[in-house]
């Protein structure tokens, strides 16, 4: 019988070479490289239970919906959240933090913080295709300044992923296009009257993140997996990957999104001959029909998405 494993999500690496990394458990991990194959399987009549919250398993085991990304049930939401910097619940946070500005799509901009220690592990996360550095400083001054950018510079400190994947098929070919829009926020930005001095500002480096993702090579996505199934399979090789999701090629050639906090909460298991039933590792990269058995969402035609109050 095939032995179940537990995904908590992907991460990203941030020192020397980037790369991406389906973790397992929290601690063993599926190193991704581009053509890999990535097929899996959801447990047979298995159910999505909630992850907990903390490093705490949830008490009650309550099942949780097949679309949700967060893959908890409301109490264990709700003490996540209760420490979460980004939720604006920690205060005494001793640790120096950076405000940035990322980019991931035409008109599609938003300003945040991140803790210095972290680098620039935060954006590889959100799947920020360019981004910059705007100051650095405690935890209070940076939340003063984003509040402060978001109100001066009309731009949000979140973008839905939907958003995100949906411009990615139209991303401008050069690096100093992509960094325009962000270099004009971040002169406004900084020459702004009421930066909290605690802040140090910093000059405009655009970091790009396009080559890092396999999005200059990679053909557009036609979909996204809107959730994982019990019984169902997915496979397809790896063309590119962004914040939390994976471009899957399937086997007619089209490009799909799967993002891997849907995997979150399942049993998944090996797609294999039965003789690796006992495969040290739950993503296989022997290539079977290339086909997604998970309901799909096609990507609408739509014309490039334009934020409200960039100039």
């Amino acid at each position: 019988m095939a032995q179940t494993w537990h995904c908590t999500g992907l991460r990203w690496s941030a020192g020397g070479t980037v790369r991406p990394e389906l973790v397992w458990g929290g601690t063993r991990t599926t190193r991704l490289t581009w053509g890999k194959t990535v097929t899996f399987g959801v447990e047979d009549g298995g159910r999505r239970v909630c992850v907990g919250a903390r490093g705490h398993a949830c008490p009650r085991r309550v099942e949780v919906a097949a679309r949700s990304t967060g893959a908890r049930c409301e109490e264990c939401a709700r003490l996540e959240r209760a420490h979460s910097v980004a939720a604006d619940t920690v205060a005494d946070d001793p640790r120096p933090y950076h405000v940035y500005l990322a980019w991931f799509g035409p008109g599609l901009v938003k300003v945040g913080i991140t803790a210095l220690e972290r680098g620039a592990a935060r954006l590889l996360e959100q799947g920020a295709v360019c981004f910059s550095w705007l100051g650095t400083g405690p935890l209070m001054a940076a939340r003063r300044a984003e509040e402060m950018l978001r109100a001066a510079l009309g731009v949000p400190d979140r973008i839905p992923y939907a958003e995100k994947r949906a411009v990615r098929a139209a991303l401008p070919a050069t690096e100093d296009e992509r960094a325009a829009e962000i270099g004009v926020l971040h002169g406004r930005a900084v020459a702004l009257a009421g930066w909290p001095e605690s802040l140090a500002p910093e000059p405009f480096r655009p970091v790009d993140h396009l080559r890092a993702f396999g999005l200059d090579a990679a053909p557009a996505a036609v979909g996204e997996i809107t959730g994982l199934v019990a019984g169902g399979a997915v496979g397809g090789r790896l063309v590119a990957a962004a914040g939390p999701d994976l471009h899957l090629r399937t086997g007619d050639g089209s490009v799909v999104v799967l993002d891997t906090r849907l995997m979150t909460g399942w049993g998944i298991v090996p797609v294999s001959d039965p003789v690796n039933d006992t495969m040290s590792d739950p993503v296989s990269d022997q290539e079977r029909s290339g086909r997604v058995a998970f309901p799909v969402r096609q990507f609408p035609a739509r014309a490039a998405h334009a934020q409200d109050g960039l100039f």
